[in-house]
């Protein structure tokens, strides 16, 4: 059942068609670019993009990084990663996101361009993102961040990205990080859960959907019954020494399971783990700012991200 607040937009929701990438990113970026507003506080923010060395020889990774204008002293860091089922979404589209993070929690928020499927399928977007974390890592002193509070911070694919990064982090000896942040996470390419088999016709995500995603961003050929966990952390048989989580799902999202079960093993294996399951949601209900549903979420959010990056 869908939160009362949230079924009057139901017949203005887009609908996304994966089947052709480039249509699809030219699409998202006009409704993105319809949906601009003014972002309250932004002045207080320094904003600039730049390019960071990529993996082993890959090319150079686009980064936005976002500082607060006004800090007493080292911030903690952000490395936020956008969504878009790995072929659509971008830095520019995560623009007010970013931006209201880094004001929201004092954060230098550092938004990754990662390449995206099916022209990039995995690993490439991973190490784009693994890139821009090490960058972030590195560069701690040049941009006022305390490398002991490192952040890693996405929703929906970009979720997945999040949790595929920490995963490496750890198993590479890599930049520590202290809390990941998981919204409504596409984790399993084996869309086997009970609510990926229900939600066939869902509002802005579903089931065809999420076949055409994880058929992009594994690439052709691959043999499905050895995917690796850094491609679907839900794969992951070892979840120990992970950062702890935040994890966040709808209600009425394919994509619900993945994530709480995801939460569940985190915990079994010792990784603390705050899980909220919204009631009435659907995967981009977000998007109805004025619902009491999102705005509950928005807060609780902030709270628990500000609470792990110890800002007082």
């Amino acid at each position: 059942m869908i939160d009362p607040e949230l079924t009057g937009i139901l017949e203005l929701l887009p609908q996304i068609d994966l089947t052709d990438p480039v249509a699809a990113r030219a699409g998202f970026a006009e409704l993105v670019a319809g949906m601009r507003s003014d972002i309250a506080g932004i002045e207080t923010l320094e904003i600039d993009d730049r390019l960071v060395p990529g993996w082993e020889g890959d090319p150079d990774v686009g980064v936005r990084v976002y500082r607060p204008k006004n800090r007493s002293g080292p911030a903690p860091g952000v490395l936020m990663i956008h969504g878009g089922g790995f072929i659509i979404g971008s830095v520019e589209a995560e623009h007010a996101s970013a931006a209201m993070t880094a004001i929201q929690t004092g954060a230098v928020v550092v938004s990754v361009e990662y390449r995206l499927a099916p022209e990039h399928p995995f690993p490439s977007g991973l190490h784009d993102c693994y890139s821009a974390l090490v960058f972030l890592a590195g560069a701690a002193d040049e941009l006022g961040v305390d490398a002991g509070r490192l952040a890693l911070l996405g929703a929906s694919a970009g979720g997945g990205l999040a949790a595929a990064t920490a995963l490496l982090a750890r198993d590479l000896g890599g930049p520590s990080l202290c809390f990941q942040m998981l919204h409504i996470p596409e984790l399993d390419d084996r869309l086997e859960t009970p609510s990926m088999r229900t939600f066939v016709d869902s509002p802005l995500w579903n089931r065809p959907l999420a076949t055409l995603s994880w058929e992009a961003y594994l690439g052709g050929g691959v043999d499905r019954t050895d995917v690796s966990p850094y491609a679907a952390p839900a794969r992951a048989t070892e979840l120990a020494g992970l950062p702890p989580a935040y994890i966040s799902t709808a209600e009425n999202d394919p994509l619900r399971d993945e994530g709480i079960l995801y939460g569940l093993g985190l915990l079994q294996a010792g990784v603390s783990v705050e899980l909220h399951q919204f009631p009435g949601t659907f995967h981009g209900s977000a998007l109805v700012a004025s619902a009491a549903i999102t705005q509950r979420a928005q807060r609780e959010s902030v709270t628990a991200l500000r609470r792990a990056l110890r800002v007082d």
